[in-house]
């Protein structure tokens, strides 16, 4: 009998133990325990899940950004160029290390965003629109890189804050993008960037 049979008769014969197991689910807690004493920790894991499929990377202060990301873009052949958002507190790093690009290579290159905020729950990261931070070159890219600073780090989804300010979008990216239409196999990067890189500060 495949899965699916099984799946189909369980439901067809209105079995007394389908309605104990959603009775156990409901008796579950909402909200799955994070040790708030192990934030980072529980990020990195989340991070490192098949379905999140991230890699993450830790350093001490932003001056070490530009090293830390040409370590990573230096793995691949040919090491990909990078495109920086207009925010200050990057340009005004020493980038000389890493091959600039000013826009976005489709499908190709890499692009850097700063994180707003991180879940460890769920490894997602939020993502806020300003003029110094472009969403587009965050979907364009091969490789996408995310600043996060440690601070910003909270337990659950709801524990993100709301912005002082509302910016003009917000967007919460949990791993790459991946689909599994074309004959049931898993194909990573499908709607955006196939890998994603993590860099923690602090």
């Amino acid at each position: 009998m495949s899965a699916r049979d099984a799946i189909l008769r369980r439901l067809d014969t209105n079995s007394g133990d389908v309605a104990a197991e959603a009775r156990a689910l409901l008796a579950l807690p909402e909200r799955p325990a994070v040790d708030a004493r192990a934030l980072i920790e529980t990020f990195a894991e989340r991070l490192s899940a098949p379905g999140v499929a991230a890699s993450l990377d830790r350093i001490e202060s932003v001056e070490q950004l530009p090293g830390a990301v040409a370590a990573y873009l230096g793995t691949y052949a040919p090491v990909p160029a990078l495109y920086l958002p207009p925010d200050p507190a990057v340009q005004r790093l020493d980038w000389s290390s890493v091959a600039l690009d000013a826009a976005c290579a489709v499908d190709g290159g890499a692009a850097l965003a700063v994180a707003s905020a991180a879940v460890a729950e769920t490894g997602s990261l939020v993502l806020d629109t300003a003029p110094t931070a472009p969403m587009l070159p965050n979907f364009l890219a091969l490789h996408h890189l995310v600043v996060v600073r440690a601070k910003t780090l909270v337990a659950h989804l709801e524990d993100v804050p709301a912005p002082a300010t509302m910016p003009r979008a917000r967007y919460w990216v949990t791993g790459v993008s991946g689909t599994t239409d074309i004959e049931g196999q898993y194909v990573r990067g499908a709607h955006g960037p196939r890998f994603l890189h993590v860099i923690l500060i602090g």
